[in-house]
C-alpha cells in the first residue's frame, strides 16, 4: 500500500474533469462544450479545471511498446516489429493527439477571458504553459510516428479551411514545439515552488526535460537519415538538458529497482520529473493498473539481445570481459553483471506472486524468451489484482543520457567532464555502483564511445518504451529488426519438458526466425496515415510506400 499521501487533490481534479471529456473520430472536429460556455472562463478554478483535463492524455501502464523493438517479445509475433502490418482504415492514436491539441488550443485562446475577469497574468500563464506543453506533447507524438502532419494552432469549426490543410514541414512542426516548450519553461513554476500540494503538475524542468527529448530525437534522426540541420537540434537538446542539470532541482534516486515501486513515488524522489499518477489504495481507488498481471502472462518478455547488452561488473561487455563465464543455470546468467539487470529481469529467489511467493524459472508457455519482466512487480498488488504505482514518464536519468548523447553527436567526441555529469551519475547510483566511463577506459579497452553511450541508455531505460524510437532515429532498425529473435539459453533441467522450444545449434531459444521478419527502410521508418483521415482531407498525402 502507499505510504505517501501525495495524490489527493490533484488526482481528484483529474478524475473530475474526465466527466467533461470531449470525444471525436476526426481531426479537430470537436464541438464546443460546457467548458467553452460564456459563463465559464471566469476565474482561476475554471482555467485549472480545463487544464486538468489535459493530464488524462498522459500514457499509463502497462507499457508494452518494447515488443515493437528488439528488446522484448510477447506471446506472439508483433506486426510492427516483424514488418507485416498494413495501412489501417482508422487509428485512434492519430485522432487522440489532435483531440489533445484541440483541447490545448482552446485553453490558450480562452485564457484571455480569464485575464479580462481579473486573474493575474502570471497565474494565467501557468495554465497556458501547461496547455502549450501538452500541445507540444501531442505534436511530438504525431511527428515521431507519422512524420510531417498538418499543423493546427487554433480551434476550428466545421467549415474551417485548415481542415483541408496539407502537411506542414518537419521544420515548422519542431519550431512550433520548441516555441511552446520555451514559453512553458519560462513561465512554469519549479518543482520546489510547486511543492507537495501541486506534485504531478507540469514544472519548468519538465518543459526543458521534454525539450531535450524532442530535440535529441530530431537531431539524431536528421543526422543519421541525412536531412535538415542536425546540429541545430542537437545544440538545443544539450542546452535544454543542461538547464535541468543546472537547476539543481533533480538528482539520481539511490535505488534503481524502487524507481518502479511505491518507495520511489512522490516529491521525495527527485529523479521524478513527470509522472502519470494513479490512485492511493483500494479504499481510495481513483484509478489503477494491472501491470504485474499483464507482464506475468508474457506481454513483454526481455530478449537475449537486451540481456547481452548488460555489462559485466568490470564495466566491459560480455564478449570481451575476462569475468564472463558461460552460465550453467538461469541464476548464473546474472552473476557479475550490471545490477540493473537483476532489477529488470526476474531471477530465481525474487519475490513473485501470491500463488508462487518466490520466483523459480520463467514459464515458457507465457515468458517465451526464457526471461521474465520484473518491472512494477509487487506481491501485494498481485494479490489485490490491481496496482497504484505511478508511471514515471520523464525522469532525470533520461535527461542525463540526452545530455551525453547530444554532446557526443555534435562533434563525435565527449569530454570526461561531460561524462562525469551525465553517465557516471547513473553508474554511481547507490544500488548500481558500476565502473565509471571515461575516454581512457574506452581507448584502453578498444571500445566505441557512441556504442557505450547507447548501451547505457538501453540498460538504464530498459522496458520503459524508448528502444523502438531509439533504433528508428539512429537508422539501425533496418539492421536490428530483421534479425532472428532469440531468448535465453535453454537450461533443460530447469525449464523442463512441458514446452519444447525450437533451439539454435548453441541451444538458445528461437522465438522468431529472420525469414519471417522484414524492415523496409523506404517505408517502415514512418507509420501509415490512416485512410479515413486521407478521405476527410484529400490534401493529406500518404507516407511513402504505404
Amino acid at each position: 500500500m502507499k505510504t505517501i499521501n501525495l495524490k489527493n487533490k490533484f488526482s481528484l481534479y483529474i478524475i473530475g474533469v474526465i466527466a467533461l471529456t470531449i470525444t471525436s473520430c476526426d481531426v479537430d472536429r470537436l464541438p464546443e462544450t460546457a467548458i467553452a460556455d460564456p459563463s465559464y472562463w471566469q476565474n482561476e478554478n475554471d482555467l485549472k479545471a480545463a487544464t486538468n483535463y489535459l493530464y488524462t492524455y498522459l500514457p499509463g501502464l502497462p507499457e508494452t511498446s518494447d515488443v515493437w523493438s528488439d528488446d522484448a517479445f510477447g506471446t506472439a509475433s508483433n506486426n510492427i516489429s516483424d514488418g507485416s502490418r498494413i495501412t489501417p482504415s482508422s487509428d485512434s492514436y492519430y485522432s487522440d493527439q489532435y483531440n489533445l491539441i484541440r483541447a490545448a488550443n482552446n485553453i490558450i485562446e480562452k485564457s484571455t477571458r480569464v485575464i479580462e475577469a481579473g486573474v493575474d497574468v502570471n497565474t494565467v500563464n501557468w495554465y497556458v504553459s501547461e496547455a502549450k506543453f501538452y500541445r507540444a506533447w501531442g505534436y511530438f507524438n504525431l511527428v515521431r510516428r507519422y512524420g510531417a502532419v498538418p499543423l493546427i494552432l487554433k480551434t476550428l469549426v466545421e467549415n474551417s479551411p485548415e481542415l483541408q490543410a496539407p502537411k506542414a514541414s518537419r521544420e515548422e512542426i519542431f519550431n512550433s514545439i520548441y516555441d511552446d516548450l520555451d514559453f512553458a519553461a519560462n513561465n512554469l513554476r519549479t518543482p520546489s515552488l510547486l511543492g507537495e500540494s501541486n506534485y504531478g503538475r507540469i514544472s519548468s524542468t519538465a518543459a526543458n526535460a521534454f525539450k531535450s527529448r524532442v530535440a535529441l530525437f530530431e537531431g539524431t534522426r536528421a543526422k543519421f537519415h541525412g536531412y535538415g540541420d542536425s546540429k541545430k537540434h542537437l545544440m538545443l537538446a544539450k542546452s535544454a538538458a543542461k538547464k535541468v542539470i543546472d537547476s539543481k532541482e533533480h538528482s539520481i534516486y539511490p535505488n534503481y529497482f524502487d524507481l518502479f515501486q511505491y518507495e520511489g513515488e512522490g516529491i521525495q524522489n527527485k529523479e521524478n520529473i513527470l509522472v502519470r499518477q494513479y490512485g492511493k489504495s483500494i479504499e481510495e481507488s481513483i484509478s489503477s493498473h494491472t501491470t504485474q498481471r499483464t507482464l506475468e502472462t508474457g506481454a513483454v518478455n526481455p530478449t537475449k539481445a537486451l540481456a547481452d547488452s548488460y555489462l559485466m561488473s568490470d564495466g566491459l561487455p560480455i564478449n570481451i570481459s575476462s569475468n564472463y563465464k558461460f552460465p550453467k543455470s538461469t541464476l548464473e546468467v546474472f552473476e557479475n553483471r550490471d545490477p540493473r539487470m537483476s532489477a529488470t529481469f526476474f531471477k530465481k529467489g525474487d519475490s513473485y506472486t501470491g500463488t508462487q511467493p518466490v520466483f523459480n524459472v520463467p514459464s515458457l508457455s507465457f515468458q517465451r524468451t526464457g526471461f521474465a519482466n520484473r518491472r512494477y512487480a509487487n506481491i501485494q498488488d498481485w494479490q489485490n489484482s490491481r496496482s497504484y504505482i505511478d508511471r514515471t514518464l520523464i525522469r532525470y536519468a533520461e535527461v542525463l543520457l540526452n545530455y551525453a548523447e547530444a554532446a557526443y553527436e555534435l562533434n563525435e567526441t565527449i569530454s570526461d567532464d561531460d561524462i562525469d555529469i551525465s553517465i557516471n551519475q547513473l553508474r554511481n547510483r547507490e544500488t548500481v555502483n558500476m565502473p565509471e566511463l571515461s575516454n581512457n577506459f574506452i581507448n584502453s579497452n578498444q571500445l566505441d564511445m557512441r556504442e557505450e553511450i547507447r548501451r547505457e541508455r538501453r540498460v538504464e531505460l530498459a522496458l520503459e518504451g524508448f528502444r523502438y524510437w531509439d533504433i528508428i532515429r539512429w537508422k539501425t532498425a533496418e539492421i536490428e529488426l530483421p534479425k532472428t529473435v532469440l531468448g535465453n539459453f535453454f537450461f533443460e533441467e530447469e525449464f523442463g519438458e512441458v514446452v519444447k522450444p525450437e533451439l539454435t545449434s548453441e541451444n538458445y531459444i528461437i522465438i522468431q526466425k529472420s525469414d519471417t521478419r522484414n524492415f523496409d527502410p523506404g517505408k517502415d521508418y514512418l507509420w501509415p496515415i490512416p485512410t479515413n483521415q486521407i478521405s476527410l482531407n484529400p490534401n493529406l498525402e500518404q507516407n511513402p510506400k504505404w
